[in-house]
């Protein structure tokens, strides 16, 4: 293919690209016989988006379930509204996005209350959390069960939360792959809407960061691939069940790090922690460590520094991060991936619920960058929005849905928050110049084309500006 009069770090170039590489750079390039030509039209041109953390399963899921949280489903009369919906093919309503602003504590009484003709699952909005009502309870069998059972081989990270009486309360915690063994057998989300989605914002690569992929989930995203309806690039943390993979892998699938779950209220021994990361190791796998309070991060740096540090080695999200901590990331030379979109669709309940000493150190991107921290950037999809320009946008003005700042010492310029979604992860707080990043002869042409010069998709930073995306030089988008 061959992409005429695009702007490339702020200069004018056709850009030929062959065999999925890069192969020319000029100011002009005379067309081949039968070469496919893309009209830029002074748009930018810049690598393709790499979404460092996301859960394409959970996206595919939720992109067919029922809202049940800001900013859709606001109260409770919006949530009855949700919820007076037909089942689908199983018998079920399954709601994502849940968040107690709407209605308070959800729990299998209040379900019941809203819909209890019918099993009902819902999700709150951080992924941890499931409620169920009794009919979901008394179909899972939960109301005989004492605790999560051998069906499921990540049976101990799941917990069902009981009252005084021992009765199940309907929430449960940190409960999707014991779920995904006990409810009716449903064929696989299709990822071809989170193919096309995500190739419509300009993502060529995703990691995803979903902690209990194994080899059926990397047969099923090779599956996907193969068939057209994954579009994007995958490199694929899970567990180390994982391991033997990487034999056959090529850059469209790449086994990536060890995913870690803390949650500060069942966190391991220290020393159990310690084993992991280094059975990690010793199996050439580096670790992605889930923390997302004071507490998760100051005990995962803990267990690094007994552990060792490998190449490869980071945080996921980091979510509160004092300058102690900031200090020892950047001893340890971890590599850290954070969500600014978080801000943008959560910070108002943020300045109601977190700690006020805690503010300041929320979803930092400066702060990382200047002491010169490796960072990238996820949107957390679905667990946040999948569209990265507007994380983007979140990293430059840190503003909350009601428009207070966040956070404002932690702002980036465009070109930083466009860095944090590039292959290679950012390290400069400041870029030299108010350019988009370059090409190189050689490179992937996993590419995004933008409608407009890169001095106006600066100002804004939205996804509407994606006129088409390659992947291996050919068309996977085009508006």
């Amino acid at each position: 293919m061959l992409i005429r009069g695009a702007e490339v770090a702020g200069r004018m170039l056709d850009v030929r690209c062959e065999d999925g590489r890069v192969r020319e750079l000029a100011a002009s390039l005379s067309p081949r016989a039968g070469e496919e030509i893309l009209e830029a039209r002074a748009g930018a041109l810049i690598p393709g988006l790499h979404d460092h953390h996301i859960h394409l399963h959970a996206l595919a899921a939720a992109l067919t379930s029922i809202r049940c949280g800001p900013p859709e489903v606001k109260n409770l009369s919006d949530l009855e509204r949700a919820l007076a919906v037909e089942p689908d093919e199983g018998g079920w309503l399954r709601g994502t996005g849940y968040f107690e602003s709407v209605a308070g504590p959800l729990d299998r009484a209040r379900l019941d209350r809203l819909r209890g003709d019918l099993p009902v699952r819902v999700q709150h909005r951080s992924g941890a959390m499931w409620f169920l009502n009794s009919r979901a309870l008394e179909a899972l069998s939960i109301a005989d069960l004492t605790s999560p059972d051998e069906a499921c081989s990540d049976a101990e990270v799941a917990t069902f939360e009981r009252d005084a009486r021992g009765r199940a309360t309907g929430r449960l915690f940190r409960a999707d792959a014991w779920l995904r063994h006990r409810l009716p057998t449903a064929n696989p989300p299709d990822l071809a809407r989170v193919g096309r989605r995500l190739s419509a914002y300009g993502v060529t690569t995703v990691t995803d960061a979903t902690a209990t992929n194994g080899p059926n989930e990397a047969s099923r995203f090779r599956a996907a691939q193969a068939s057209g309806a994954l579009l994007q690039n995958l490199s694929l943390m899970g567990t180390l069940g994982q391991r033997g993979l990487g034999e056959g892998m090529d850059s469209a699938l790449r086994l990536d790090a060890h995913k870690i779950m803390l949650d500060e209220p069942t966190l391991p021994d220290l020393e159990r922690l310690v084993e992991t990361i280094e059975v990690a190791h010793a199996n050439d796998r580096p670790v992605a460590i889930h923390t997302v309070t004071r507490t998760e991060l100051h005990f995962a740096l803990a267990a690094l520094e007994s552990a060792g540090v490998r190449d490869g080695d980071r945080l996921e999200h980091a979510s509160v991060a004092p300058p102690e901590a900031i200090e020892t990331v950047a001893r340890l030379d971890l590599t850290v991936v954070t969500q600014p979109n978080f801000l943008a669709e959560r910070g108002d309940a943020y300045r109601e619920n977190v700690e006020a000493r805690d503010l300041p150190h929320l979803y930092r991107v400066r702060s990382w960058l200047a002491a010169g921290v490796r960072l990238g950037a996820g949107t957390d999809a679905p667990f946040g929005h999948p569209d990265p320009w507007r994380a983007m946008r979140a990293a430059v003005d840190r503003r909350t849905p009601s428009g207070e700042t966040l956070g404002s010492e932690e702002r980036v310029s465009p070109e930083t928050a466009l860095a944090l979604f590039q292959p290679a992860f950012a390290r400069d707080a400041q870029p030299a110049r108010a350019t988009a990043p370059a090409l190189h002869v050689g490179g992937p042409a996993d590419l995004c084309l933008l409608a407009v010069p890169w001095r106006r998709a600066r100002l804004d930073l939205s996804s509407d500006h994606v006129a088409a995306t390659l992947r291996r030089g050919a068309l996977i988008f085009s508006s």
